[in-house]
């Protein structure tokens, strides 16, 4: 009989993916299989190698629905046959959570268990919407209630007397459609109903929205911003704090859902830069990156890389393709020998420098066109090696040969397509959830008019990306004027400051 695994209840956060403790994460990287319940943002999934399954307790038609002694069993089993499990739940696990009820199976099961806390919504979705819990002119205290109580439960717990007395903040968590009746239960209780309110929906995301007002209209404003679940009332002085700290509300893509349409493990600056600017980052590869299905070509051309004068790299994947493969072989830096290298932008560079080499030319346009162009007066006379994809543009070669260069191509990666949107993705499409899709290169705008990109606006990388999207029949709202992501993610604030000028 195998050993016992183990289980770490760990919490998630309340949205912003940023807000996972480290400790989470490492159990993240360790685990075999992650149970992540409904409100987990699945881009905390790009941190793991395991298997991971969603859980729910509640959902639309045709999703499984997994009640908690489900759940529990399935725990149990799992880390029965050796298995590492991160049970991975919204917010922190022993707050408003079942955390305790799991802890309490596994322990009576005899199966060894972590408890990893995370970031409560109270205080997390309070500090984004500008709202502190505690004041020293204000507030010396803070609870926290549940606003559902189990409907099981012989009697319900909640003394809106002794609330209504409470020298501090209050937070009801899961109140939103009882907001009428909390309100109303607190000011007969003596509460002043000029009391500061407001309702915090779907705290930290990017969907994020606060409705303030006074514990007597709160209820009215609520219904009148259409607000939905997950939720916080939160009631007290403090909550007045708002109209001068409130931050996170005033990103300038706010409320926005953006496709990332690059490979996947390549999408964690742009994931990054996108919450940056309070938009939401949608996953949606449209290619995948993988290595040559004979290797042994790249490989001969690495037993003889010292003929080359100089090697050109046109994307970071050409990097990891060829010095990858040089690395992986048995050799380093010093099989180069005297050769020159070319990279066609700043994220090309970097992944030059990841081993341990500067680019000696960079053009100041990150397009091929331009790096043609730069090389051209040097290269003459001089064998060049390019690292390329599969597929792409021969512009290069055919403006260096012309050159007098003698130019060898080098496919170090290949560049496939995808077949079809992941079936979330799809459905946001249809929904018309997504706002904005990113068209990084030519192949990815052929292959996004392909899968059909739905009602969401497009922006494009570069010129030559537009004209490949025109091309394939796609409309461009969009155009970066420096061929990057930062760059293509800056086109999109500027088109919708302009449509919010109009």
């Amino acid at each position: 009989m195998s050993s016992p695994g183990k289980v770490y209840l760990v919490g998630a956060g309340p949205g912003d993916p940023g807000l996972l403790t480290l400790k989470g994460l490492a159990c993240l990287q360790q685990a075999e299989l992650v149970l992540y319940d409904g409100l987990v943002n699945p881009l905390l999934l790009e941190h793991t190698p395991a298997t991971a399954e969603r859980t729910r307790r509640s959902g639309g038609p045709g999703e499984k629905l997994l009640d908690q002694e489900e759940i529990n069993h399935r725990l149990i089993t799992e880390a029965r046959a050796g298995r590492v499990v991160v049970r991975l739940k919204g917010g922190d696990p022993f707050l408003f959570g079942r955390g305790a009820e799991e802890a309490r199976a596994l322990a009576e099961a005899g199966i060894p268990f972590e408890v990893v806390p995370g970031i409560t919504a109270a205080t997390a979705s309070t500090a984004y919407a500008g709202i502190p819990l505690t004041h020293r002119l204000k507030s010396s205290a803070v609870a926290f209630v549940t606003g559902h109580e189990d409907p099981a439960k012989p009697a319900q717990s909640i003394d809106y007397s002794a609330l209504a007395a409470f020298p501090g903040t209050l937070v009801f968590y899961m109140g939103l459609h009882r907001v009428g009746e909390i309100c109303a239960a607190l000011i007969e209780a003596g509460l002043d109903q000029t009391t500061p309110a407001a309702v915090i929906s779907r705290g930290t995301c990017s969907s994020q929205q606060t409705v303030s007002a006074t514990l007597k209209t709160l209820a009215e404003a609520v219904i009148d911003a259409e607000l939905s679940a997950p939720s916080l009332i939160v009631v007290g002085d403090c909550v007045s704090e708002r109209q001068s700290i409130a931050w996170f509300e005033q990103r300038p893509l706010l409320g926005r859902a953006i496709g990332i349409t690059r490979p996947a493990a390549q999408a964690a600056g742009t994931i990054e830069r996108i919450l940056q600017l309070g938009a939401e980052p949608v996953l949606m590869p449209t290619i995948s990156i993988e290595p040559p299905e004979d290797s042994s070509t790249v490989d001969a051309v690495i037993e003889r890389l010292e003929e080359f004068q100089w090697i050109v790299f046109t994307s970071a994947n050409g990097v990891a393709g060829l010095l990858g493969r040089l690395w992986d072989s048995g050799g380093d830096a010093r099989r180069l020998g005297q050769a020159r290298l070319a990279a066609i932008g700043p994220a090309t560079a970097s992944a030059l420098q990841r081993y341990g080499l500067r680019a000696d030319v960079v053009p100041a346009a990150f397009r091929a066109e331009e790096l043609a162009a730069v090389l051209a007066d040097q290269v003459q006379g001089t064998r060049v090696l390019w690292a390329r994809a599969s597929r792409g543009r021969d512009i290069l070669p055919r403006v260096l040969a012309d050159a007098g260069a003698e130019v060898e191509q080098l496919v170090v990666y290949q560049n496939l397509d995808v077949e079809a949107w992941p079936v979330e993705v799809a459905e946001r499409i249809r929904s018309g959830s997504l706002d904005w899709i990113g068209l990084s290169s030519p192949s990815i705008a052929e292959n996004v008019a392909r899968l059909q990109p739905g009602p969401a606006r497009l922006a494009s990388i570069s010129p030559v990306t537009s004209a490949a999207a025109v091309e394939a029949g796609l409309t461009v709202s969009a155009e970066a004027t420096s061929y990057t992501w930062d760059g293509l993610l800056t086109a999109i604030v500027e088109s919708e400051r302009s449509t919010d000028a109009v």
